[in-house]
């Protein structure tokens, strides 16, 4: 099946209410999107369902919910105001600013490359500034007082809380190395050119775990605990119906990684506009909490109690982007044919997991009897109502936002309980009890 385009998919998101441009009324705000009533069931789905998996079910794991403004002490140890940066280049003519490392000033390691003719997008014309680095952090003010020393920032990663929270976590919940801690929360970023739809956003959110483990005698030891990452962002990949296929694993060379990094794995999906950068899995070493017990004075190593060891724990960190995986999840389960579109979710991620429908909405004794079985639909599964329009476009509907069932109340559900039963993917139908079908989507589930 051919693939979609960007235009197919952001016209989905807007007329089945998952992305809207934000602030739109007053003509929007530059990469601002608002979720969607389906949206925000899928963005919740996406997150509850990796919750689910990765500290749930495991019990080497803890949450975290922290602040999004911390003390500015942070990013300096952090190494985000020295090193949190992109290569900026500005048109003399338009002003218009853009990354130089997009336009081929720079390559990936902000050496400057020989410009041959580079265009301005925007106004056509080739004068240049320099190349220069731009801070990606998103300052703000705290306090009456517009003052430098009020100056605090948004935070650009979520990371550093769960490593600020170190101690308190191993103080009261006793756990010992290797054990993680998982985050989820919003991100912000002054991207210089953010852009295709919700991939490259300045407010995002994303699902950060920081995996501590002791500290390794050699290579192979955290090479053991960042293969087996590897292979749990693999499954989750799976999960949420992401193609093997689609999906590639570079492994970053030395001197184009994070400064804290010395091993890290991106996983690229093939978006309609390109292959592009999904999920990362890096080797932070001890680099963070070493450096915040030496800024902060506060002892952040563990102690081991059976040996009496002391030690600062390494550190790797699987990093999944939420608005990058709700994207990935929309260009993967989009299909169309010369008759309809629809979503092929996964029962897990499908905003509405059943719709109920009358056959007429005219018609008192349907609809009561639709309202019963869709209230006691509700009770166990997000469940959607529509009694508007004939039968075929309702079902069509419900495909666009990747309802798996529907089921519509006739006048044969008034003499013996069943409904028609009408499937998302296949069009199939069939006939069968309320019971029938609260077991079957057991078996979904």
């Amino acid at each position: 099946m051919e693939r979609p385009t960007m235009d197919k998919i952001i016209s989905l998101a807007k007329r089945r209410g998952f992305v809207y441009p934000g602030s739109e009324i007053y003509g929007g705000l530059a990469n601002s999107w608002d979720y969607g009533p389906v949206g925000v069931e899928l963005k919740n789905n996406i997150k509850q369902l990796w919750w689910d998996m990765f500290v749930h079910k495991r019990d080497d794991m803890v949450g975290l919910d922290a602040a999004i403004v911390m003390n500015p002490k942070v990013w300096e140890v952090s190494g985000h105001l020295k090193e949190f940066s992109d290569p900026l280049v500005e048109c003399k003519k338009c002003h218009s600013r853009f990354r130089a490392d997009h336009l081929g000033f720079v390559d990936e390691k902000g050496r400057p490359l020989e410009n041959t003719g580079i265009m301005c997008p925007e106004c056509g014309k080739n004068d240049w500034t320099t190349p220069q680095q731009f801070n990606l952090m998103l300052k703000t003010q705290l306090g009456p007082i517009d003052d430098k020393k009020n100056s605090v920032y948004f935070r650009p990663e979520t990371a550093q809380a769960m490593f600020v929270n170190f101690k308190n976590i191993t103080q009261t919940n006793r756990k010992n190395p290797p054990f993680g801690i998982a985050q989820i929360g919003k991100a912000f970023r002054n991207e210089i050119t953010p852009g295709n739809f919700i991939f490259r956003t300045r407010e995002f959110e994303q699902m950060e775990i920081e995996y501590f483990i002791p500290k390794p005698t050699d290579d192979a030891q955290w090479q053991a605990y960042f293969d087996h990452w590897l292979e749990n962002m693999r499954h989750w990949l799976q999960a949420i119906g992401i193609s093997s296929e689609k999906v590639h694993e570079l492994d970053i060379p030395d001197g184009e990684r994070a400064h804290y990094s010395a091993r890290t794995v991106d996983f690229e999906y093939e978006f309609p506009f390109g292959r592009k950068e999904l999920y990362g899995l890096a080797y932070r070493t001890d680099f963070d909490l070493k450096n915040h017990m030496e800024a902060s004075g506060e002892d952040l190593q563990y102690l081991n109690q059976t040996t009496g060891e002391k030690y600062i724990p390494h550190v790797i960190e699987p990093s999944f982007g939420v608005d990058r995986t709700l994207l990935a999840v929309l260009c993967e389960s989009y299909r169309e044919d010369d008759k309809r579109t629809w979503l092929s979710l996964p029962f897990s991620l499908a905003p509405y997991k059943i719709a109920v429908f009358p056959l007429l909405a005219n018609k008192p004794e349907l609809v009561e009897k639709a309202k019963t079985i869709y209230n006691k639909m509700r009770q166990k599964y997000p469940t959607a109502w529509d009694d508007r329009g004939n039968i075929g476009k309702r079902y069509f509907s419900q495909d666009e936002i990747g309802t798996p069932l529907c089921l519509t109340i006739d006048f044969e559900t008034l003499e013996n309980d069943t409904v028609t039963v009408r499937y998302r993917d296949s069009m199939t139908q069939e006939r069968a009890t309320v019971a029938d079908i609260l077991k079957k989507m057991e078996e979904f589930s």
